[in-house]
């Protein structure tokens, strides 16, 4: 379906640019019956929204002409969440009133408000900023808002979401009652509800396409892993899912920097992008990955807000978000303007539960299997490889070229050359990680064996009654430190000075790995060390003074927010 009857200065642009036809989003805000209206809009990150309010205030700033006036007191103004995502707008909107003569200005934080002054000053039809520099230009007097026609909210829940609803209403309020406004939003949560029951008239609602469903460009992966392999399994996904963009999320800082670093050591072009980034550092990181010198930005949700990178082919959740709405603006980083994409989940096979109710609060369907194996990996490579050096004699050599392959060719075999080139083109690729079999463990028993000569694996923690150890906080954070799940341990027994506990034979190794590394943890002054003889149960406890025991593995957990004598109390109730 081609664009309805738009100016021809518009039209032009759209055909320079390639637009055949309108997106959802962009069709629906074109309809006979939004002339006029104001507009709340949901629609999917990456759907063409710019481009779609663009269009919808063209009546607005053009009318019935063909170019517009000159340049004097803004006609519209455009508020964007990040620094980032109001500089695309503005150049967006630039080249989309290029022809019509349409001047677009920029008000955003971590720039030179003086030089943003002076453009103001000079006039613009359109201003493009972020709420806080927008409010404060607009309470020295530098953007005179008295001719503005038509207010645009991008990604107006983001903007809620942290913390702009001040902003947004100072904004509002300072703007011409009769003027349009124009939300658009990924999602409508009660807080954009209300700010557009407050500052709208009579709001045509438009859900373009399926507001928190799957998008159609996105292929979802649910990769099972271990617990304790993130960061293995991370490397194993990159390499796999080959892309030339791809964005790893994190939920915390420190694990963003950590991430980021183990990447870096194995090879791959990363860059890392969290609040603790200066302005001038946060834009080489995103300069590195537009112009290709890094192809991997290890994330914080925070920090990633605002950023469109048109080449991400791969999202990767190193950790699972922690609401549906996270998920899908995640996810939506990658599959834009009809390009494909793939969103994979890490999931910790004891926390598959948890992912799979994400992913249905999300309406999501997602492919379930085990993270790529090494081999899979070294399978995949030998095909790009073979393809990618049959691509190389597509073209007919020069005679230097065949001067140099014939001199190669009389000192060396021509498997052995073929073999230096497979070896050139495998060199730059990181290495893939071995990742444990989890078909093994989930072939596993749920439970300790109990059999004579099958007892569990006993280790030992510096801590007993003395720093008041208990069952009830103990077991938590044996699963926690050590990466394995409730039914991974066994009994335990609190004593005087330190803390016995038993681990499942199969996952001990793993225990024992993971337990020597406790991280940044609060806990992390905890020592775990394995007791001398390894399996069987330890002997002595009673004489510490009379131990606590505990069967973890047979029994429901302990609520830790219990107190001891509620413990007790439900124990001689039932």
């Amino acid at each position: 379906m081609p664009f309805p009857a738009l100016p021809q200065s518009l039209l032009t642009a759209l055909a320079e640019r390639g637009y055949a036809e309108p997106t959802p989003v962009q069709a629906a805000v074109l309809e006979p019956e939004t002339l006029g209206r104001d507009l709340l809009v949901s629609a999917q990150t990456g759907s063409g929204k710019t481009v779609a309010f663009g269009l919808a205030m063209a009546a607005e700033l053009l009318g019935e002409a063909e170019r517009l006036p000159p340049p004097g007191a803004p006609l519209a103004l455009v508020v964007a969440p990040t620094r980032e995502l109001a500089l695309q707008v503005q150049a967006e909107l630039a080249w989309l009133y290029a022809k019509a003569g349409g001047r677009v200005v920029s008000g955003v934080g971590g720039t030179d408000p003086v030089a943003e002054r002076r453009a103001l000053a000079r006039g613009a039809h359109i201003v493009a900023g972020t709420p806080g520099r927008l409010r404060d230009h607009l309470e020295r007097g530098n953007l005179d808002p008295s001719s503005i026609r038509a207010v645009v909210l991008d990604e107006a829940d983001e903007m809620l979401d942290m913390g702009f609803r001040e902003e947004l209403e100072a904004i509002l309020e300072t703007t011409p009652a009769e003027r349009r406004t124009l939300m658009f939003s990924a999602t409508v949560p009660k807080g954009i509800a209300q700010l557009a029951k407050q500052y709208q008239r009579d709001a045509l609602r438009i859900s373009a396409g399926d507001e928190g469903g799957q998008h159609g460009d996105i292929d979802y992966r649910a990769l099972l892993i271990a617990p304790h392999e993130t960061e293995r399994a991370v490397v194993n996904a990159l390499r796999f899912f080959e892309a030339r963009a791809a964005m790893v999320f994190c939920r915390t800082r420190a694990t963003v920097a950590r991430l980021h670093g183990n990447l870096a050591e194995r090879g791959f072009a990363a860059v890392a992008l969290s609040g603790e980034l200066s302005q001038a550092e946060r834009n080489r990181a995103l300069q590195g990955l537009r112009d290709g010198r890094a192809r991997v930005c290890v994330a914080t949700d925070v920090a990633a807000r605002g950023i469109d990178l048109p080449d991400l082919g791969l999202v990767i959740h190193a950790e699972l978000p922690n609401d549906p709405e996270t998920l899908l603006h995640r996810s939506g980083r990658t599959g834009r303007a009809g390009r494909k994409g793939t969103s994979a989940l890490l999931v910790p096979h004891n926390r598959r539960r948890a992912a799979e109710r994400l992913l249905q609060a999300a309406h999501v369907r997602a492919e379930w299997g085990p993270a790529p194996s090494a081999d899979a990996i070294r399978e995949q490579d030998d095909t790009r490889i073979l393809a990618q050096a049959l691509e190389g004699t597509a073209e007919e050599p020069g005679e230097g070229d065949l001067a140099l392959a014939q001199k190669l060719l009389a000192e060396r075999s021509p498997e052995a050359v073929a073999a230096a080139l497979v070896q050139a083109l495998r060199a730059p690729l990181p290495a893939p990680e071995e990742l444990a079999a989890l078909a093994d463990r989930a072939a596993a028993p749920p439970r300790l064996p109990r059999e004579p000569g099958q007892e569990g694996v006993w280790f030992r923690m510096s801590l007993g009654r003395n720093g008041n150890a208990d069952p009830r906080w103990v077991l938590p954070f044996l699963c926690r430190r050590g990466h394995v799940t409730r039914q991974e341990i066994g009994r335990i027994r609190v004593l005087e000075r330190e803390t016995q506990f038993e681990v499942a034979p199969w996952a001990a190794a793993r225990f024992a790995a993971a337990a020597q590394k406790p991280g940044e943890e609060e806990d992390a002054h905890i020592g775990i060390q394995p007791m001398a003889g390894g399996t069987g149960a330890p002997r002595g406890g009673a004489r510490d003074g009379g131990a606590r025991e505990a069967e973890a593995g047979g029994r429901p957990p302990l609520r830790r927010d219990r107190r001891p004598g509620e413990e007790r109390r439900r124990r001689a109730a039932h």
